[in-house]
């Protein structure tokens, strides 16, 4: 498969699981008849050339979210690490949420984090909706067994003699029907004889089972809506609980990871998988479900429902905005798919829910770009130095030609070069008329040095009617240019970056900062747009050093100073140019 290839990995209790399996031989034996089928057809096959089958199961009902990223690592990279395969499945038996869009959507993001379902010239992406024909037929056959009957009860009467946690269920009325009576309604389901909501199709197994997912679950629903996969075909739907251990048995899957809340439905996920072994209908061995913790990451939500409001109602842009923590979102910000990866990679896995700090998935993204994203000075909240004597000095058309390393470890990448003039840009924050304690920048009477330019001395500065700085005014330090000899002779405490008036090319700046201001902001039921932060957008109008002007889309450099930029991958055009700030050169959240 083509994967990137990891750094050695800490031991965790998956890796424990399945070398546990390899070392008994639990899945010696295992035969694959080159795609999903039922048992026959695997029996016709060869011997399963893959060591485990591992699958990422998403739901096309939205975007893939930052949770999903560990998922994804997991399961591409543990079957990559043992020499198996992970299928790419799309879970779509519930055809009201699901669009292709969505479909869409994730195989792009799969692809991005650096993940394939290829092996040699062969395509492991498959449909639950491709095995609809199958699961009809084990759910007849389920019936013709007495495992399973129609019930006509209402949604409400279900629920009420489902029982709790204390009290035992009730048998349904419809319960002890005879197996021709059961197998002539359901066909009716099928043929669309009733409407939605009438009837269920639910397995037979224990009213009385402590675990209440036994106390005879449903397996079918009516639903006359359109899929995206079939069509108008069918008007009847499988539930999730019962076609995912079917989905994972038609395609040989050894191991079944998924993460806590899935606990409770195993005891059913092994009872239908037994049961339909037995008929004849599924191979063994079957596979083996096991459970891992979530990664939820603070700052944010990862609810489908809750992510959909945000879109939906304007909160944010889209899918895909930068403050969402949608993969498409979390690209179009400028994260990594090395850095989703680490994090993802270095959580390992848990039987217990991670929570990881926002500044974790920052310091990743630190960490990647620090050795390799290119350099260059930008200019935020700009306001106009004049040197006042450059005319003097130099002439007034003279232009000083300065340089700066693309990146200060790699000079195989080459200078930057710009040109010094008499007007600069520099940050509006870089001058005080009246110095704070400790400030070493621009104010009356002090030498700073201009970045990879000259030291120049403040001499003060213009103010319009309402008193707002319009002008900073200054005057060169003669024979201060950086690089030439003595040009440390004048001692500064400052330095600032600067981008000169005559070639600083025009941007708009996305300054992106977390979407909520708590840490979990939809604990405890709360409403989450009560935590939105009203500054997680900021956009400026900015100007940028000249070696920026031709940069292309999702070009991520370092703006010194600022941070870490991509230029936006919908919006950016050379010559108008829209950066997005990904992160700081290190985490002031709170401080």
């Amino acid at each position: 498969m083509s994967s990137p290839t990891p750094a050695p990995l800490p031991a965790n209790f998956l890796r424990t699981v399945i070398e546990q399996d390899l070392a008994t031989g639990a899945f010696d034996g295992r035969r694959f008849g080159g795609s999903p089928g039922d048992a026959a057809h695997h029996a016709a096959g060869e011997p399963d050339a893959a060591r485990i089958r591992t699958r990422f199961p998403p739901e096309p009902n939205g975007y893939l979210h930052v949770g999903h990223a560990k998922s994804i690592c997991l399961n591409f990279g543990l079957a990559r690490d043992f020499g198996g395969i992970c299928h790419l499945r799309f879970d779509d038996t519930n055809p009201e949420k699901e669009e292709q869009e969505f479909v869409d959507a994730i195989i792009e993001m799969v692809r991005w984090l650096g993940f394939d379902w290829q092996a040699g010239d062969k395509s492991y992406l498959y449909y639950a909706s491709d095995y609809f024909d199958f699961m009809y037929r084990a759910a007849e056959t389920l019936i013709e067994r007495g495992l399973a009957y129609v019930d006509e009860q209402t949604p409400e009467q279900m629920r009420a003699t489902r029982g709790d946690f204390t009290t035992p269920g009730t048998d349904s009325p419809f319960r002890g029907r005879g197996v021709a009576e059961n197998l002539a309604r359901f066909r009716e389901m099928r043929d669309g004889q009733h409407p939605d909501g009438a009837m269920v199709l639910r397995a037979k197994i224990d009213m009385a089972s402590a675990n209440i997912n036994l106390r005879d679950p449903a397996l079918y629903r009516i639903k006359h809506a359109h899929h995206h996969n079939t069509g108008d075909r069918w008007c009847i739907y499988p539930m999730y609980t019962y076609a995912h251990p079917i989905e994972d048995a038609l395609e040989r899957i050894t191991h079944s990871f998924c993460t806590l809340e899935f606990e409770d439905q195993r005891p059913f996920y092994e009872w239908l998988l037994n049961q339909l072994a037995d008929a004849g209908l599924l191979a063994r061995p079957l596979p083996r479900q096991v459970e891992f913790g979530r990664l939820n990451l603070t700052y944010v939500i990862t609810s489908k429902r809750k992510l959909k409001a945000l879109v939906e109602e304007g909160i944010v842009s889209g899918w895909d905005d930068p403050r969402m923590p949608t993969l498409a979102g979390l690209r179009r910000r400028g994260y990594t798919a090395a850095a989703v990866r680490r994090m993802a990679d270095d959580t390992g896995a848990s039987k217990t829910n991670i929570w990881l700090e926002y500044a974790v998935l920052d310091q990743c993204l630190r960490d990647d770009l620090e050795g390799q994203a290119p350099r260059a000075m930008a200019v935020l909240d700009p306001v106009p130095l004049v040197l006042t004597n450059w005319a003097e000095l130099f002439g007034a058309e003279h232009r000083e030609p300065c340089q700066a390393p693309a990146h200060p470890q790699h000079p195989e990448l080459g200078m930057r070069r710009f040109e010094l003039g008499p007007e600069v840009w520099i940050e509006r924050d870089d001058f005080a008329e009246v110095p704070a304690k400790g400030f070493f920048r621009l104010f009356p009477g002090n030498k700073v040095r201009l970045k990879y330019g000259m030291v120049v001395e403040c001499t003060g500065c213009e103010k319009d009617a309402d008193g707002r700085i319009t002008r900073v005014l200054a005057a060169v330090v003669p024979d201060t240019k950086s690089g030439t000899p003595g040009a440390d002779a004048v001692k500064v405490k400052g330095t600032i970056t600067w981008v000169a008036a005559h070639d600083a090319v025009p941007a708009t700046l996305r300054l992106y900062d977390r979407l909520f201001t708590e840490p979990q902001p939809d604990a405890g039921g709360r409403d989450f747009r009560e935590a939105l932060n009203p500054a997680s957008l900021q956009v400026v109008q900015g100007w940028l050093e000249p070696s920026l002007a031709a940069v292309a889309s999702e070009q991520r450099f370092q703006i010194e100073r600022h941070g870490y930029f991509i230029t936006d991958r919908k919006e950016h055009a050379p010559g108008a140019p829209v950066l997005n700030r990904v992160t700081g050169l290190k985490d002031s959240w709170g401080r």
